[in-house]
């Protein structure tokens, strides 16, 4: 065992924040690169001469990468010290920093920017084990949405950031600018990160990772194989290998003896109820961040300028807020961040589904704003709420499934949305009118999202109530293992 810090339910050890801080510093620049990524596209198609379905692996294969590093972070949390983590976050950063910045080639580049996910899916995952380690349950929400302003204000300055080195520079100063702050924070942080809770040897369960990996990895390619025009068959194809490759995890997970996560934390309904919401709101929040810039070009005539700028004031109302939801959950209980959260979220998809092309740029602005603070306040507090009620026991491996469900349904969101907004080709109607009827379409997906999220955030609500009448609740995860057996 190593040495620990002792920690007391109502106290924190001095420094806890300032470790928090540091780490999620870490988190920020990875989603800070990913995002400004974003906007460097149609330079590196014309650099590297690839196409637009090859550059988006760019995002594509960083979103895969880190959900895979996260699915290990309960293994990790329990395996290896808070500081060793880190330090390997940081080094696979500065790895591939140095690689992305001195790429001639687009695989190289490619190779650099899955090498950089791993510090995302290191650093996001044990950020809130830290947290949970020596924060008191009684202020949990506050200190959670602390933590995630850091990182959500990343996506809000991405695309910014981005542009403007391209403008004013070269895409690859994106990776130089970024080397030094890293190793700022890399020498911060070794030295005072601490560790809070024991850790022991652990078997590593490889075949269970193989077949969760390789089940991620064939879904992913098959929607973005439908997404590149290519036949149903293709997709139906890679979408068989992801059910096989589920039904092969359930099946080894029964007997296996070693360490990746529990599946017991799905039998919790104070999990399951949380974890859905997340990420349908997950889901709902990248796939409509890629929608609604190329919408307003589209079927706007906005320039690519407008476009990302019609985020903006959402983007850092989400960020910037988080403090704020998350001392709402803290002080009024979670019925007011959830369900007025939801409903935000929900009206201001209403107003994309009716208003259509005539909202004009304004209006977009405005719907955007709505659904921006309501997904945020529903988002971060879904966990926290949820982490309040899972047992202690089971929170290193529902942070893991939260953490990689989160990059899945953000890629996935991505590829579904984009296949709705091309999916209407009514001969007769323009390409603009074609693309926004497509988008209604997508916007209607989402609201009947957040439909179901407000009856899954009334389940998780009445979770305490069900255990204190002495209720059995019948979980999901349930049902399917008895299929199964």
């Amino acid at each position: 065992m190593n040495n620990v810090k002792k920690t007391r339910q109502q106290t924190m050890p001095k420094n806890a924040m300032f470790v928090i801080v540091v780490v999620a510093l870490m988190s920020f620049i990875g989603v800070l690169t990913e995002t400004s990524m974003n906007v460097t596209f149609p330079t590196l198609m014309r650099q590297f001469n690839v196409p637009m379905s090859t550059i988006q692996w760019v995002t594509s294969g960083y979103l895969l990468t880190a959900a895979l590093v996260m699915l290990t972070s309960a293994f990790m949390k329990r395996r290896f010290t808070n500081r060793t983590l880190f330090i390997w976050a940081a080094v696979l950063f500065i790895i591939g920093d140095i690689l992305c910045g001195l790429a001639t080639t687009f695989w190289v580049m490619l190779l650099g920017r899955l090498i950089q996910a791993g510090c995302v899916g290191l650093c996001t995952p044990l950020m809130v084990n830290i947290i949970l380690d020596v924060v008191p349950l009684h202020k949990l929400g506050t200190y959670m949405g602390m933590a995630n302003l850091i990182i959500l204000v990343a996506p809000a300055l991405g695309p910014t950031f981005g542009g403007a080195v391209v403008a004013f520079s070269n895409w690859r100063m994106i990776f130089w600018i970024t080397l030094p702050l890293t190793l700022i924070l890399l020498f911060i942080g070794q030295g005072k990160i601490e560790q809070y809770t024991p850790t022991s040897h652990y078997e590593f369960d490889w075949l269970r990772f193989a077949l969760l990996g390789v089940g991620l990895v064939s879904l992913i390619v098959g929607l973005n194989t439908l997404g590149g025009g290519h036949g149903w068959w293709q997709c139906g194809l890679y979408l068989l290998v992801t059910a096989i490759m589920l039904v092969l995890f359930g099946v080894v997970s029964q007997h296996s003896q070693r360490a990746l996560f529990s599946l017991s934390v799905f039998r919790d309904p104070a999990f399951l109820y949380s974890f859905l919401p997340y990420v349908f709101l997950q889901f709902a929040n990248v796939g409509i961040n890629f929608l609604l810039p190329n919408y307003v070009q589209e079927v706007n005539g906005a320039t690519s300028f407008v476009g990302g700028l019609i985020l903006l004031p959402g983007s850092l109302f989400n960020g910037f807020g988080q403090p704020v939801y998350g001392w709402m959950l803290d002080h009024f209980g979670g019925k007011l961040p959830l369900y007025l959260g939801d409903i935000l979220f929900t009206l201001g998809l209403i107003g994309f589904t009716i208003g259509g092309a005539s909202l004009g740029i304004i209006g977009v602005t405005v719907m955007y704003l709505i659904f921006a603070i309501g997904r945020s306040m529903a988002f971060g507090n879904s966990v926290a709420y949820g982490l309040k009620k899972i047992d202690k026991s089971l929170r290193n491996d529902a942070n893991a499934l939260y953490n990689t469900g989160q990059q899945v349904s953000g890629a996935i969101g991505t590829t579904v949305l984009a296949l709705m907004m091309s999916a209407v080709t009514v001969p007769h109607n323009t390409h603009a009118q074609n693309v926004a009827a497509g988008s209604q379409l997508a916007f209607g997906l989402l609201v009947l999202l957040g439909l179901i999220n407000l009856f899954l955030f009334y389940r998780l609500l009445h979770v305490d109530a069900a255990k204190a009448h002495g209720a059995q609740p019948v979980h999901l995860w349930a049902k399917v293992h008895a299929y199964l057996k």
